[in-house]
């Protein structure tokens, strides 16, 4: 059968067209489009120049155009290396907070830790079939949704789930995957537990733990763990750190071959399960959102993790419960799929608890054994202190926008997330008078190997309708206002097409930076100008993440000045995750998410009022005998 499964998913995979580069004039065009109602005009007219002269005839635009076309004929998808680089490995930022998303799962009522410890049994067995799915290529073709929908889309993502780990280096990270055909792959999970580390082997003479058998073998780590004289350093939190920082502290671990051998076994790992102590906070949808993102520092579950590990398993003793997932192999909606699955077969299934006499006497799970010298000592002081402060400064509020959700939008005839968007423009109009630089996560997955490029929702359009919805002087009318609001709405639906089909201009203008790169020219005028570096700032940093299953995903914000808005439209109400930093004082998720909920409403006002005024006309154009002509 998998056989088989691999010949079909191996046509799936033909048939899937090549990312392709947009012409050069097209992307420069839009670049000046997105880029000079959010620019100063003395700026945006030497930016002009600057484009004008990279597009003539013959000029350094051509050629680069011309060599990126020859590396899209020679490879799978000429942007994924470029991009994987730029948007993770080469970025220095801990991976908490700034990289890694969470999903956040209902809180659980456990009565006691035995509870808590079957709820991760259970767990651990939903990602086992899930991963034996991904092993037997069986998952079913995902097809897109939304704009453009039905076509097939790439399935890579789901392959590297479980087997994938990040490196941290001193300049940039690795992302290996082992894509090893013959075997399927890592046999163990670590499991954490008070900051200790511990293998737990999934197979005993050549057959899959039981339900019964994991539990068992997770109440003797949970024991081991307990043993203070026994207890090792939290070797965890230095993964919390920046990557450079870690990447010097792993070089200063791996001088010792105990070190060397854990380190072997984390890395080889399918994934990371961490049974988290209670938090001793009120378990508020914010405060959990919180904890999965940064495990509440080192005197919580910080050091708790080992964040290089794409897939991190959380239970918390409390009840505090999600996955933490280090982004670089897979994008969100991978997550959502591995975490819903887990999440119904826990809810689903009866508890498949074993007879005694199925269950096997197991050797122990095996602690990992730390040596740590006082340099080392010295980098997990460092590393938490680090984390600390990260923890410190984020301002997380996770909102449930209860007034309506899709089908109201639905009824509108629009677009459920380019209606989100422009209201996530209003608000941050509302808080700073001025649109930014937007990012909205467009996904490419109907191309070979497709990830991610950008939609660039600050549009102009959005701009006109943001200042007739706050003008003071009340000088538009519903009939403009409402107009204004279809146009944004189009404007950002036109936008998603274009992304979604390989013709937004983020990816491309990477493409260009990094061949010039490759060619050792001198770094093109247009990457050096203030302009290209300001429409790199994503001060409002966004992505849908829809679930069908009660759960939330949600991250921080990508720059110190700017807004992570995660969100998840549902039938009746929307879910927003707002972050900032409090360091910076222009930047408040509170008051975000009270301009927010105050947009969404007179949006809707303003369309019930419309609709209302529409549905007035209809009547007495068909009461009165001639036809009537709406407008001018």
């Amino acid at each position: 059968m998998p056989i088989l499964e691999k010949k079909t998913r191996d046509r799936d995979n033909q048939v899937l067209p090549k990312v392709p580069v947009p012409p050069l004039k097209q992307t420069l065009d839009m670049y000046l489009k997105c880029a000079q109602h959010l620019t100063k005009e003395e700026k945006f007219k030497k930016t002009k120049a600057i484009v004008e002269k990279f597009a003539a005839p013959g000029g350094v635009g051509e050629v680069l155009q011309k060599k990126l076309l020859e590396r899209r004929e020679k490879t799978t998808n000429w942007v994924y290396d470029y991009w994987l680089e730029d948007m993770y490995l080469n970025n220095r930022l801990a991976l908490p907070v700034n990289s890694s998303p969470v999903m956040v799962f209902p809180k659980q009522t456990f009565r006691d830790h035995k509870d808590a410890l079957r709820f991760a049994a259970r767990l651990i067995r939903g990602v086992l079939d899930y991963k034996a799915l991904i092993d037997a290529r069986a998952l079913p073709v995902d097809f897109t949704r939304g704009q453009q929908a039905g076509a097939p889309m790439c399935m890579e993502q789901y392959y590297r789930l479980f087997s994938s780990y990040r490196y941290p280096g001193l300049k940039t990270d690795t992302l290996k995957v082992h894509m090893n055909a013959a075997s399927s792959g890592p046999e163990h999970i670590i499991v954490v537990c008070k900051n200790q580390f511990f293998v737990l082997d999934i197979i005993a003479n050549s057959k899959q733990l039981n339900e019964t058998e994991i539990l068992s073998q997770l109440e003797k780590i949970k024991k081991m763990s307990e043993n203070a004289e026994e207890r090792l350093p939290p070797v965890g939190i230095l993964t919390s750190d920046g990557r450079t920082e870690w990447a010097q502290a792993r070089d200063a671990l791996i001088k010792d071959q105990t070190n060397r051998d854990s380190l072997a076994l984390i890395e080889s790992c399918m994934c990371v399960l961490c049974l988290d102590e209670p938090s001793g906070l009120e378990a508020r949808d914010t405060t959990r959102a919180l904890l999965m993102l940064h495990g509440g520092g080192r005197e919580k579950n910080g050091a708790n993790r080992w964040y290089d590990k794409s897939m991190q398993f959380v239970v918390g003793m409390d009840g505090v419960c999600g996955v933490v997932c280090e982004h670089s192999p897979f994008e969100g909606i991978v997550l959502v799929q591995c975490s819903e699955y887990v999440m119904k077969y826990i809810i689903g299934s009866p508890s498949k608890m074993a007879t005694a006499s199925s269950v096997r006497e197991l050797p122990p799970p095996r602690r990992l054994l730390w040596k740590c010298n006082p340099h080392i000592q010295g980098l997990l002081a460092a590393s938490g202190d680090r984390l600390e402060r990260l923890v410190n400064n984020l301002d997380m509020d996770v909102f449930k926008f209860k007034v309506y959700g899709k089908e109201f939008i639905k009824k509108q005839k629009m677009s459920p997330d380019a209606f989100i968007q422009v209201a996530l423009q209003l608000a941050f109009y509302k808080c700073s008078g001025r649109l930014v630089s937007t990012y909205e996560s467009a996904s490419l997955r109907r191309f070979q190997e497709g990830r991610v490029d950008n939609i660039r929702s600050a549009t102009p359009e959005a701009l006109a309708f943001v200042k007739s919805m706050t003008d003071e002087r009340a000088t538009y009318t519903d009939a403009e206002k409402m107009k204004r609001l279809m146009d944004a709405i189009n404007a950002q639906t036109n936008n998603t097409v274009a992304a979604i089909t390989g013709m937004a201009i983020d990816n491309h203008l990477l493409g260009l930076l990094k061949i010039a790169k490759e060619l050792n020219m001198e770094k093109p005028e247009i990457f050096c100008d203030e302009t290209y570096l300001a429409s790199n700032q994503f001060i409002l940093s966004t992505s849908q993440v829809p679930t069908t299953v009660e759960m939330f995903c949600c991250y921080g914000p990508v720059v110190p000045n700017g807004y992570g808005a995660c969100y998840n439209p549902q039938s009746d109400h929307i879910i927003f995750c707002v972050s900032s930093f409090w360091e910076n004082t222009e930047t408040s998720s509170a008051v975000f998410v009270k301009v927010l909920n105050d947009g969404l409403v007179e949006i809707r006002d303003l369309c019930n009022r419309s609709s209302a005024t529409a549905t007035k006309l209809a009547d007495v154009s068909q009461g009165a005998s001639k036809p009537h002509k709406s407008g001018k």
